[in-house]
This record gives structure tokens, sequence and C-alpha cells, in this order.
């Protein structure tokens, strides 16, 4: 019956390019489906190896392709995150958090530029484990300029994404993979954030899971820390000293 019920949305999910109401759907009108011969690695809602974390989620994945280490979903893990294009302090910031968390934690981050990039480099560098949550198939390596990155990951660390294989980075798919990076971590921790931006996104699911939220506060006027220093003025908590992070 469980490997009927994984068939049946891992098949619903390459149909419909990992919709997730559209999986839905099919699943509650029991649409036909036929057993897939995947190149990619599958963990489905019904297989028992599906984290814990993911399930409390309100729309959990129905099913997540993965390259890599499968075991660090189950390690504690903590999820950094920031903008795209970012300023120096945040680059640096970013690796001394990771230098000092990665110790303790598996670091998840999203695989896109800037901190993202940073992030995951990082815990490569210094030995630490590291989980990338992409917004696409994981046969389209987006962006381009972490293909290196990219390609180590696959091997040594983890890279999973609810997105088949073919699926392309589309504009909508990476607010709703925020989701999931605010699952995965324990703590959701933001080195740079403006305003608008994707970055707020993924603090609001952490919120919503009652997950610990840490900024690093920003000077009065800076555009690029503006975010940050919302989310701290309401209640995240403010990232300002070493001791923090040997705490955390």
């Amino acid at each position: 019956m469980q490997e009927e019920k994984n068939d049946a949305v891992i098949y619903y999910s390459v149909k419909y390019q990992g919709d997730w109401d559209s999986i839905g759907r099919a699943l509650i009108n029991h649409e036909p489906y036929e057993k897939l011969n995947l190149k990619e690695k599958a963990v489905t809602i019904f297989d028992p190896r599906y984290p814990v974390s993911l399930r409390r989620l309100r729309f959990p994945p129905w099913v997540f392709f993965y390259r890599g280490e499968l075991g660090l979903l189950y390690k504690k893990g903590i999820t950094i995150v920031g903008s795209r294009n970012l300023e120096p302090y945040a680059a640096h910031m970013t690796k001394h958090i990771v230098e000092s968390v990665g110790k303790k934690y598996v670091i998840v981050s999203g695989l896109a530029k800037g901190v993202d990039a940073i992030a995951h480099a990082s815990a490569i560098k210094c030995g630490a484990r590291t989980i990338g949550v992409i917004g696409c198939g994981l046969d389209v390596i987006y962006p381009r300029e972490n293909r290196i990155l990219y390609e180590n990951m696959e091997k040594n660390h983890l890279i999973i994404t609810e997105y088949p294989n073919g699926t392309k980075p589309l504009r909508h798919h990476f607010p709703w993979r925020n989701r999931m990076l605010a699952a995965m971590g324990e703590k959701t921790i933001v080195t740079e954030a403006a305003l608008h931006s994707g970055t707020m996104n993924t603090v609001n699911e952490a919120i919503s899971l009652s997950r610990e939220v840490w900024c690093l506060p920003y000077p009065y006027g800076d555009e690029s820390g503006r975010g940050c220093d919302l989310l701290i003025s309401q209640g995240a908590n403010i990232l300002y000293e070493e001791a923090q992070l040997e705490t955390l």
C-alpha cells in the first residue's frame, strides 16, 4: 500500500512539475498513475524516512528529491539566510557565524547567490555539513555561478527539492521553497535583509513554526539591513556579541 502511494505521489509530482495544489487534487481524485523509473532518489510524505521537521509545515512537500547524504536531514540544523546582493559586512559575518555554529549544527540555506552561497561554502571550508534547498529540478543548476559549489554538495553534503528534474527555477518557486528552509532549522539567522525580500518570507515561516529568529543589527539608514532592524523591532533576537554564538 505504501509503495503504491509513493509511486502515485512521484508520478503526480512529475506530471505537475511539483505543483503542491495539483498533486493534492490528484491524490484526492485518485487520478491514474504509473510507476516511474526516476534518475533521482525521492522520499514521499508516506515514507517513514520523511523528516519530522517537514511534517510540521502547514503545507508539507508531498515529495522531495535529493542528491547526497539523506542522513543530514535528521541532524540538528540551523538556517542561515540573507540577501543575494550583499554588502562586505554581511559576507564577513556570515562566514564567521558559520564557523562558530557549524560545530553544532548542519548549515541549511537556499543555494542562491549571496548569503546562501557564502553560508554553504563556509560550512564546507570549516568542515561542517550543509544542506541546500533549491527551487528547481536537481538537474538544473541555478544560478550557474554556483556550479562548483553545487557539484561538491551533491557528492559530499545534501541538496533537496520538491521539484522533479527538468523543472525551471520559476520566480514563484522560491518564496514557496522558503517554508522548507524555515522548517529544517531549529533556529534561523538573518545576516542581511532589505525590507522587501524573500528573506522576510523565510522569517515569517520560521515564526509560524515557533522557531527562534536571530538578526544582525544595522546602522540607522542602512538600506541593506533595514529588514533586519525591522525584525528586531518586532521581537527577533539581536545578534550583537560573540558570547551569543557560543550559546545558540
